[in-house]
């Protein structure tokens, strides 16, 4: 069994969240390098990555915080430093090397910026996902609130949101 470990993310780590960024999503989905650097250096407190026993991530989870309930689309091309306290904790990639899909290290990672943002009295975690994964979020406590207005890459997105 591969030993995972989990941190915050480094500027350090670019090269190797952007390859995963490539290989799981598509083209008009895949966050660009310019805001993947930018969430490094501006929400680093809600981008925790996982490791292997070599050090290489692996995994992440990346997203700011805002007041809004739901996921906008401006939130896949901006962010700002988060907020101490409050807002919506939102999830704006959560992705794991092919290589260690099956592992659990997604399920971890969502757990830890849970336990992240209850301990900055966020109101919950916001996310969009497409239809196919909606019985996985469903499965870590996140309910379907329909439709998202967001379109970003020409897709079709379903708001799900944990509150705490």
């Amino acid at each position: 069994m591969t030993k995972i470990t989990y941190d915050r993310v480094t500027a350090a780590d670019i090269d190797a969240v952007m390859h995963i960024e490539s290989v799981n999503f598509s083209e008009n989905e895949a966050l660009t390098r310019a805001s993947m650097e930018e969430r490094i250096n501006r929400i680093p407190d809600s981008f925790i990555v996982a490791r292997n026993e070599e050090g290489q991530v692996v995994g992440y989870v990346a997203g700011p915080v805002t007041e809004d309930r739901y996921l906008s689309d401006k939130c896949f091309e901006h962010s700002d430093p988060n907020p101490l306290q409050g807002g919506f904790q939102k999830v704006i990639s959560l992705s794991v090397d092919p290589e260690y899909q099956g592992l659990g290290i997604a399920t971890e990672l969502l757990l830890l910026l849970e336990k992240e943002a209850r301990s900055k009295k966020r109101q919950g975690i916001s996310l969009t996902c497409h239809d196919y994964l909606i019985p996985y979020y469903e499965k870590h406590g996140f309910i379907n609130e329909g439709r998202s207005a967001s379109t970003f890459g020409g897709e079709i997105w379903y708001n799900m949101i944990q509150e705490f």
